[in-house]
């Protein structure tokens, strides 16, 4: 459905990239695809490549307030770690990368159905679709990194990301592993105020 689709763009591993995304970027340089590990006391995110090998690897500590995780390749070498940061208004997520270089997420993203957020400290701007699953990675150029897909309805919380410039391949896994985590929060927010809504209008 998600090659065909111009809405969900979602792909399974060794099916051809979307058809949106070949009108609009071309074919993309390399696919990853990610699942989330559930029944597990730590947030376990696995990211594979098209022969579902596993390339890089997200796990985050538990119990923590803060969301604490670390990205690591198959080898085990750290790749990122990404910490939330609670203010006001607002949470951001601070990402420090492998080499030192750090820049931060806001989730003011999830706000409205489509928004453009800028990444503090490269640049770069994600542009969302929370409707279609859909987002597009831009650089200070506006040019497309990547593309990111989120599948619908699936408790293992499945993605795939079209890379168009690999040579950030290590930057946008951290991205997108901190939009995953962005996403659950904003779910579990929303699960939360449903809730209280039924329990007051039932009293």
């Amino acid at each position: 459905m998600g090659v065909f689709s111009k809405v969900h763009r979602f792909r399974e591993a060794g099916e051809s990239t979307n058809v949106n995304n070949v009108e609009k970027f071309g074919n993309p340089a390399k696919s990853l695809f990610t699942t989330s590990k559930i029944f597990t006391l730590h947030k376990v995110i696995d990211i594979t490549d098209d022969n579902e090998n596993v390339i890089y690897h997200s796990t985050t500590k538990f119990p923590s307030i803060h969301d604490k995780t670390d990205i690591t390749d198959a080898q085990g070498n750290q790749i990122a770690h990404v910490e939330k940061k609670f203010f006001t208004l607002h949470e951001r997520h601070f990402v420090t990368m492998a080499d030192g270089f750090k820049f931060e997420i806001s989730n003011e993203i999830m706000h409205i159905i489509k928004d453009i957020t800028n990444i503090v400290g490269l640049g770069w701007q994600l542009r969302g679709n929370i409707l279609g699953l859909n987002f597009e990675l831009y650089d200070e150029r506006g040019e497309v990194i990547a593309v990111i897909a989120q599948k619908m309805l699936s408790i293992h919380d499945k993605y795939c990301i079209d890379i168009y410039k690999p040579e950030y391949e290590k930057t946008v896994i951290a991205i997108l592993v901190t939009l995953q985590h962005m996403i659950k929060d904003r779910e579990a927010a929303n699960a939360s105020s449903s809730s209280s809504s039924t329990s007051s209008s039932s009293n």
